[in-house]
């Protein structure tokens, strides 16, 4: 435990903790019903659910075009699929679209060997995504 100067402890890290690898979330809002949701480092099994919050949350808040770019990231499994799965299904049954921006061939190599390439609606950048949705 730490002193904050005010009296008040704050915990300090586990080991834990400071051996996660590296993993964020962002999102921006592009319109009303567009929403980016940028992943950037590692997705797996313990990060996976903040994503899924991610994106379910966009789909509650009314986004029925999703666009998640994961060019930033370091590391994605069956986990994550699972997760762009779910939320495609869902997003299907309010007449919406997911795409995927994925630029690296050794990530898109993992879509095509589970099939999803025929699946998602995989774009080089954000742009050429955004385009997508919008046609």
């Amino acid at each position: 435990m730490t002193s904050t100067g005010h009296g008040r402890l704050q915990p300090v890290s586990s080991a834990s903790d400071d051996t996660r690898p590296f993993f964020s979330v962002a999102d921006e809002v592009v319109d009303e019903t567009t929403q980016v949701v940028e992943v950037a480092g590692e997705v797996d099994l313990y990060s996976a659910p903040e994503l899924k919050m991610h994106l379910l949350d966009a789909i509650d808040s009314g986004k029925s075009r999703i666009i998640v770019d994961i060019t930033n990231t370091t590391f994605i499994d069956s986990t994550t699929l699972g997760v762009l799965v779910g939320a495609r299904k869902r997003l299907r049954e309010h007449n919406g679209m997911l795409a995927v921006v994925c630029p690296d061939a050794d990530k898109l190599g993992l879509f095509e060997m589970t099939g999803l390439d025929r699946v998602f609606s995989i774009h080089a950048d954000r742009a050429e995504a955004l385009a997508a949705l919008k046609s």
